[in-house]
């Protein structure tokens, strides 16, 4: 009887625990399922979007309320790795009809704090050396960048880049990718260096987490009122960036820029020339992850929205295009 008048009192008298929530964990016996989208959904034969070619969209779906929320993706084209702003993941295989297999859901074994709070491991970039298979993460709040073995397997390293340190918490290293000659490139969310336009960029020499004072800064200039949310390298040494916009009129907004940062040095500044804006008629939503893939001659870009979990508000877009920087031919008829 004493133990159990202890336990009651316990309860009466212990004030319960009003700290943040644990961050929710996709249930791997939730499947996902993906569902066909048209970039224009009510002219659905429409396909071109400036210099991007649809070849094809899919919405992401799933009964789990915890899925969702993907900020950046890898792909060769058919197999696919999606990381979430919380420290979780999806792979999946996608075929050329559309049929997905090999779907599963994953968490970060390790990174920035306990993991208890979502922004403990908001995850928001990821870079993957095709050779090895080894991931690189970018997590905001912490400013930090976690190397991990292929498939998410362990971490292997990590470190707080001393030019990072003073990055705003929630406009951290948004964008990174690794260039194919080791380089890695990493953008933030934040104003620039001081005196200097543009969002805060830096090119680390090698593996940031190794050498994370090996490198140089330098500032990008998106359009104007957008932050850059992902970059990757095109197959030209090119870079191609998708940067978002929200306002209370438009909603989310997204636009693709083009950066010819051949021959870029230490402070230099850089533009992105825009190719493509997702805005009404268009699909457009939370684009956060984009990624480039050669098939043949040709060069394929997938973006991924991030539904900020808030569906059927937000979506989780995937979306296939080919990048036709032809201009397109003038119409015979003036009206068309």
């Amino acid at each position: 009887m004493r133990l159990w008048h202890s336990i009651l009192l316990s309860f009466v008298f212990v004030p319960s625990w009003s700290g943040a929530p644990r961050a929710d964990e996709p249930d791997p016996r939730i499947p996902f399922a993906i569902e066909s989208v048209a970039l224009f959904p009510d002219t659905p034969a429409r396909r071109r979007l400036g210099a991007l070619v649809l070849l094809r969209g899919y919405r992401l779906v799933s009964a789990d309320p915890a899925f969702g929320g993907f900020s950046s993706l890898a792909t060769d084209g058919h197999r696919f790795t999606l990381l979430s702003d919380g420290g979780q993941g999806i792979r999946f295989a996608l075929g050329a009809d559309g049929k997905l297999t090999g779907q599963s859901a994953f968490v970060l074994p390790d990174g920035p704090g306990s993991g208890w709070e979502k922004s403990d491991r908001d995850s928001e970039s990821m870079a993957v050396d095709p050779a090895s298979g080894r991931i690189w993460a970018g997590f905001e709040t912490s400013n930090q960048i976690w190397r991990y073995a292929p498939g998410f397997a362990h971490a292997e390293a990590h470190a707080a880049p001393p030019a990072m340190a003073n990055w705003p918490q929630n406009r951290g290293p948004e964008s990174m990718m690794r260039l194919r000659d080791g380089r890695f490139v990493v953008i933030g969310e934040s104003d620039s260096w001081p005196g200097k336009p543009g969002r805060a960029g830096i090119i680390f020499t090698g593996d940031p987490t190794q050498h994370p004072r090996r490198g140089f800064a330098f500032s990008y200039i998106a359009p104007e009122n957008f932050k850059p949310t992902d970059v990757a390298e095109l197959p030209d040494g090119r870079w191609i960036a998708v940067n978002r916009r929200v306002s209370l009129s438009a909603g989310f907004t997204a636009c693709i820029t083009i950066i010819d940062a051949r021959g870029l040095r230490p402070g230099s500044v850089v533009r992105g020339r825009e190719i493509a804006r997702f805005a009404s008629p268009a699909q457009h939503d939370n684009f956060e992850g984009i990624a480039v893939v050669r098939v043949g001659s040709a060069t394929h870009v997938w973006i991924v929205a991030d539904d900020n979990q808030t569906r059927p508000v937000q979506q989780s877009l995937l979306l296939e295009f080919r990048l036709d920087e032809t201009p397109p031919r003038p119409s015979r008829n003036p009206n068309r």
